[in-house]
């Protein structure tokens, strides 16, 4: 019997486990979220995933919510045997996990209960965990609250982004999910229920996040960097214009009687005074100019040295 897959995805972190169910699998339809205007123009531009299954010439499906009885009846049309999501974006009503017979199944990037919601990575690495992971979990109606079904741990590097580690936790997730999925078709794999006593959340990140908090400890703004990489990035403000901090590392070196803020040259380069420690900067990128390290950012940019960063 050919299995009948639903997939449901939308940015680049769900199209390795797209495209491992396009291997495998008969997947009859691909529901992600609706295109998004984008640059100057506005332009509607499509998801990664929409992109993929269009390519392998798919059904897509691009609700504004899955709440509608319309919603559901294509859905219902597609008489999946499972469900399989990764980065939808929306939560699923009881009306859609009951669908397909063998339920809805979640790629989640952390090892669960840890770092449930829409900003796993990010969160991971600000708190300064030593490793994540990948997650299969049987969908339930909360926030990824859903029993377990396998898990794989992925250590964080001390020069991972979110961008690096996601995009390793997105093939490693495909990878699982192409494990545990026959195993669970076949009535191989008994479902544990998550420790809500270790459940930790991960809520959606905002532009304003990114903004830094000079009297913070530098370490803690250091993984804000890396943790905000590729958005919001961490941004603070010099002589009124918007500065972004791409690259930087603390030092527990500190300076007295010096507010957090300020510029300084230090013998490891150019660093930022904080609220513990410094921020050695290594690539900055100026409102309106490109990225560059920060001894060409030096070389155009008078005054820099004693300046009061912020505001």
């Amino acid at each position: 019997m050919t299995v009948r897959v639903v997939f449901m995805g939308t940015p680049e972190f769900a199209v390795p486990t797209l495209r491992q169910l396009l291997h495998t699998y008969n997947v009859v339809g691909v529901v992600t979220r609706p295109d998004k205007p984008k640059g100057r123009s506005k332009a509607p531009v499509p998801s990664p995933v929409k992109v993929v299954a269009q390519e392998a010439g798919i059904p897509v499906f691009q609700p504004r919510t899955l709440r509608t009885t319309e919603s559901q009846e294509i859905i219902r049309r597609w008489q999946p045997d499972v469900i399989v999501v990764a980065a939808f974006g929306l939560l699923l009503p009881p009306e859609v996990l009951h669908i397909p017979p063998h339920g809805c199944l979640n790629v989640h990037a952390s090892l669960l209960p840890r770092w449930r919601g829409a900003a796993p990575v990010p969160a991971a690495i600000i708190a300064g965990d030593e490793k994540t992971g990948v997650t299969i979990m049987l969908m339930d109606e909360g926030m990824d609250t859903g029993p377990i079904l396998t898990q794989e741990p992925e250590p964080i590097l001390p020069e991972d982004t979110t961008a690096t580690l996601t995009q390793r936790l997105a093939e490693r997730g495909a990878r699982l999910l192409g494990a545990t999925l026959p195993l669970w078709l076949e009535g191989k794999i008994t479902p544990r229920p998550q420790n809500e006593h270790e459940a930790t959340y991960a809520p959606m990140l905002r532009k304003e996040d990114g903004w830094i908090r000079w009297e913070e400890p530098a370490e803690l703004i250091a993984r804000k960097v890396r943790a905000y990489q590729p958005w919001p990035t961490a941004m603070t403000r010099w002589q009124g214009r918007l500065l972004k901090i791409l690259r930087a590392h603390a030092t527990s070196e500190d300076v007295q009687d010096v507010p957090p803020g300020t510029v300084i040259a230090w013998h490891e380069g150019t660093a930022v005074t904080t609220g513990d420690g410094l921020l050695v900067l290594e690539e900055v990128q100026l409102e309106g100019k490109r990225p560059v390290a920060i001894d060409a950012f030096l070389r155009g940019a008078r005054g820099f040295i004693g300046a009061q960063l912020g505001g």
